[in-house]
């Protein structure tokens, strides 16, 4: 059995930073949570607030 490694899907676009009620860009890491939607998760490049954004299912 070989692993191979994985590259984990990136998206980058605005997400709205709800401390700073303002939209941003950010480049985040694209994640699947239990019901099988796709999230993109990102850093406020402001104030350093963890950022979601919901994609849409798998």
């Amino acid at each position: 059995m070989s692993k191979e490694a994985v590259m984990a899907e990136t998206w980058s676009g605005e997400f709205y930073c709800v401390k700073c009620k303002a939209k941003r860009e950010a480049e985040g890491e694209v994640k699947v949570n239990e019901k099988g939607t796709r999230m993109a998760k990102a850093v406020c490049p402001e104030c350093g607030t963890n950022l979601n954004r919901i994609l849409g299912k798998a």
